[in-house]
């Protein structure tokens, strides 16, 4: 399943995208995530990231410009994919904070890009692109905010019910919603694992038949071995 994570800062993308990487990769299936679209990019240094922060603000709309281009083809050639934010997040995050010195996000960005990326995937005609919208309420964001702040924080509390909706706005107008390849997930009062469940559910009639096949196999909880005996494929636990 090809997923595009998306949605305010603090709605559980980053839990989501773990949770299903484990899922994936306890079935032995390969996976490939970014989830470094966020300024400052989360997989660099901690010293990178703060100097990332600093970077001359079209500098740092350079760096976004390529590496949202370049996850065109992450997304056409791996088969499990999960991105967080993607082209999107920018949309929403350079409108709203793009003229504030205090923000790394940056103003005049080419918006007009945004369904030029879509439409470049669009063209692979792949059968399991799902744009996953993940929300919740304004207060649950606040508790989350206050709870475990991040270190490099995007938004603003005053800020959350605007972002809310142009993160809908945003979506609404992305090609993938407009061919039916959306999910809209709202996190509040849910475990991560509820998440992930009602994740699973929803995007079964967007995925192949082969990827419900392989989520019906059974596997033990632990590490296992898939063995043959007498040309039937079963999972063995590893003692």
């Amino acid at each position: 399943m090809r997923t595009i994570f998306v949605g305010i800062e603090y709605a559980g993308k980053t839990t989501l995208i773990q949770l299903l990487s484990e899922y994936y990769r306890h079935r032995q299936q390969g996976i490939h995530g970014d989830d470094h679209f966020t300024i400052p990019d989360s997989t660099l240094s901690p010293e990178s990231r703060q100097l990332m922060v600093g970077f001359p603000r079209d500098v740092k709309e350079r760096m976004q410009r390529m590496q949202i281009h370049y996850h065109v083809e992450v997304i056409r050639n791996y088969a499990n994919t999960l991105i967080s934010g993607w082209h999107m997040e920018e949309a929403v995050y350079s409108a709203a904070y793009g003229d504030d010195p205090d923000n790394p996000y940056y103003a005049n960005y080419g918006y007009g890009h945004q369904r030029l990326y879509e439409t470049m995937v669009l063209e692979a005609r792949l059968p399991d692109i799902v744009l996953i919208h993940l929300t919740a309420s304004d207060e649950a964001i606040r508790e989350r905010m206050r709870a475990e702040p991040h270190e490099f924080q995007i938004i603003k509390e005053q800020d959350i019910a605007h972002l809310k909706e142009q993160f809908a706005e945003e979506i609404d107008k992305c090609l993938f919603t407009h061919k039916g390849r959306k999910i809209d997930l709202d996190t509040t009062g849910k475990t991560p694992a509820e998440s992930l469940d009602e994740l699973l559910l929803r995007s079964e009639p967007l995925v192949t038949a082969g990827e419900v096949a392989m989520r019906a196999i059974p596997v033990p909880d632990g590490e296992y071995e898939v063995v043959y005996e007498n040309g039937v494929r079963k999972t063995r636990p590893v003692s």
